[in-house]
């Protein structure tokens, strides 16, 4: 394969005040610190199910900056929302809320499509009411579902074989009509395939309430002490050892995409969807052995029935975003597994310890 040709400059000016979606997640966390480090003007949404507004405060530190204003808010809550774009000058957004497990979401298929689904309309709804019409959609490379080992590419058909991965589904087909028929819009969709990891300080990383649904975060737990071991789930698949094998990405390399993509919204209106990946497949095995290096210790699991909904191999094929945009990954497995590691010795507890909500004039709640 030819080299990528550089990160290209925007034909225009990129946006310059952006609001985030989800913010104070794992993902959205991180973004919002890659945003800030490259002079955008945030504005962000979160209701906190899945987050703590500590983890914002964390992202000023980091950044060195305020975070313009936060809204605690469902973006199912329209009026609410709304008031949010009223009290500012939005130039795009950032869409990252959502419930994101997939087996979780077979257990409550209702909830998800309530959320992923319904949030995203509401968004839409409000965004054309305020004249936003540019939107960084973070979509799932579990769209694909059982289409068959990888490469994946972005025209490979999809398969979702879970409630999550079809409310990501429908949500990419409201999209794709929506620019259709109206040709203001410009939405630039993500596949991400599995993100992983945490900013390299140690402040920043994946701390999710409850149970973890990911891999990583709950072999971090393992490895701190807080569970006993790993359940993997499945070793009966079609892989090189029998378990489950995905792409794995770094955080960090996943919201560097996010960002670049803002530039690239004055390419020209219309839907556009890019696979986020490393292109390279790990087992859950696999992970397992690198994380017991980046720790010094052996992670103990179980194996345990597959779960619903999960397919043997998802491993993107990159090659339509390294030419539109020059970008690929800069961090490998060990990265990740390190740099989560790092997060989880520093924060035993997650964010469970850190400071109450910072008082700030900028915050607001419904």
């Amino acid at each position: 394969m030819a080299p990528s040709e550089p990160l290209s400059a925007p034909s225009r000016p990129s946006p310059s005040t952006v609001l985030v979606t989800g913010g104070a997640g794992f993902i959205g966390s991180h973004a919002c610190v890659e945003l800030l480090d490259h002079g955008y003007e945030l504005i962000v949404v979160d209701d906190y199910s899945n987050s703590a507004p500590q983890v914002l405060a964390r992202v000023e530190r980091l950044a060195g900056r305020f975070v313009g204003a936060v809204y605690e808010l469902d973006i199912r809550d329209r009026r609410s929302l709304s008031a949010a774009f009223d009290r500012h000058s939005v130039d795009a957004v950032v869409h990252f809320a959502a419930h994101r497990a997939v087996g979780r979401s077979t257990r409550m298929p209702i909830q998800y499509y309530d959320s992923v689904v319904g949030g995203t309309i509401t968004l839409l709804r409000t965004m054309h009411e305020h004249g936003v019409h540019q939107l960084v959609y973070s979509s799932s490379c579990s769209v694909y579902g059982d289409s068959g080992g990888g490469p994946l590419r972005e025209t490979t058909p999809a398969r979702p074989t879970s409630p999550y991965a079809a409310a990501k589904w429908i949500c990419e087909q409201i999209l794709t009509d929506v620019c259709r028929r109206c040709p203001e819009y410009t939405v630039l969709c993500l596949r991400s395939f599995n993100s992983a990891g945490a900013h390299s300080s140690g402040l920043l990383g994946e701390d999710p309430l409850g149970t973890p649904a990911g891999l990583m975060p709950y072999m971090a737990q393992v490895a701190v002490g807080r569970r006993n071991r790993l359940r993997v789930f499945g070793e009966d698949y079609p892989t090189h050892d029998g378990t489950a094998v995905r792409d794995y990405l770094h955080v960090m390399d996943t919201v560097e995409a996010h960002r670049v993509a803002l530039d690239h919204l004055a390419d020209g209106p219309g839907m556009h969807v890019y696979n986020l990946g490393a292109g390279k497949g790990s087992s859950v095995l696999d992970v397992v052995a690198e994380f017991s290096r980046a720790c010094g210790r052996p992670i103990p699991y179980e194996v345990v029935p597959r779960r619903p909904g999960d397919v043997a191999e998802l491993v993107a094929d990159t090659t339509a975003v390294e030419r539109a945009w020059g970008w690929r990954p800069k961090r490998a497995l060990a990265d990740m597994c390190r740099d989560a590691w790092h997060f989880q010795r520093l924060n035993p507890h997650g964010y469970a310890g850190s400071a109450r909500r910072p008082e700030r004039k900028e915050w607001y709640a419904p």
